[in-house]
């Protein structure tokens, strides 16, 4: 796990672990618990650490950032994302923040602020709620969930100014829109960007615009979701598995039938073929993966060390299941 993949501006591990799960996406977790999965990771040779304020309220970020303390700074390399800040909810009725799907009370909401003003308080809050000062990537969380055409005016520069402060090492975006991130790559001189799930074993709609502008700018990519919701977490997946926010289209189904039956022929299990293959892209530096109990966490590991034939990759390609 310690191999690291060069962007412009600094090196990352292979994998990393999205902190999402300890913010208590999709069910709760006790401190103890999250520790025990953060614990794993580091074990099992993970050095990046991905969050975001939007998970769990700022949970997953004070969580993260007490386990990162106890850890040498210079021996692994953390992002958080910007343009979501967390403010007192004069309408908290004491329920839980399920319409975002994280089992955290509503005492906090999130306002949206894409001003040079609003990007560099939240890297502040971030910092506060994480305990840690050095934050080496941020990302724009989503602009194209509230105003891309702001986000590419005002918050990627404001970005940007900040990096040239050196108030951050390396600056981004982060999106499951191609379109968005495509358009966030030609706009900015951006680092890295996160694709979060456009860039898959299973899909690739960000092979054909966000890849290509990368490449041409020299900025790096970290792919996230690569499991698909966890649908591709699995070597046998099952019809009525969770696919983003809805259930999995027909096309979708079928495509992958086939792939699973190219990795059973390869005696290849899928999830090691899902985490592996956007490592073969030459502008994808790392892929971040999730999980809620350790043992997802230890599995990705040795998924990501499990030996795939060439061949694999040949047979897919050749069935037009994954791009060349």
């Amino acid at each position: 796990m310690s191999e690291l993949r060069r962007t412009p501006h600094g090196a990352l591990p292979r994998l990393g672990y999205g902190a999402a799960n300890v913010g208590n996406l999709f069910r709760p977790l006790t401190d103890d618990e999250s520790w025990d999965i953060l614990t794993a990771a580091w074990d099992a040779g993970i050095r990046y650490f991905d969050t975001a304020p939007h998970y769990g309220l700022g949970l997953s970020e004070r969580r993260l950032g007490a386990f990162l303390r106890t850890k040498p700074r210079d021996e692994y390399v953390l992002s958080t994302k910007v343009g979501r800040l967390l403010r007192p909810n004069p309408d908290d009725d004491g329920g839980l923040d399920l319409a975002h799907d994280f089992h955290v009370p509503t005492t906090l909401r999130r306002e949206w602020d894409f001003s040079a003003a609003g990007i560099r308080t939240s890297l502040d809050e971030s910092r506060e709620r994480l305990g840690i000062e050095r934050i080496d990537i941020a990302y724009l969380h989503d602009p194209e969930r509230h105003d891309l055409d702001l986000a590419l005016a005002e918050a990627l520069p404001a970005l940007v100014e900040l990096r040239a402060d050196g108030a951050v090492g390396a600056v981004g975006v982060g999106s499951m829109v191609s379109e968005a991130l495509a358009a966030a790559v030609q706009a900015a001189p951006l680092d890295i960007v996160m694709i979060a799930g456009r860039f898959t074993l299973l899909e690739q709609p960000a092979a054909r615009e966000v890849l290509p502008s990368c490449r041409a700018r020299g900025t790096g990519v970290v792919a996230a979701s690569v499991f698909n919701s966890g649908l591709l977490a699995s070597a046998h997946p099952t019809r009525d598995g969770r696919y983003e926010y809805g259930s999995l289209p027909d096309d979708l189904w079928d495509r992958l039938q086939q792939i699973v039956a190219v990795c059973d022929a390869h005696g290849v299990p899928l999830p090691a073929a899902a985490v592996q293959f956007p490592l073969r892209e030459e502008t994808v530096r790392s892929v971040v993966v999730g999980g809620s109990r350790p043992a997802h966490v230890r599995q990705s590991a040795e998924w990501m060390d499990l030996p795939v034939p060439e061949t694999l990759w040949d047979d897919l390609s050749e069935r037009g299941l994954i791009d060349a």
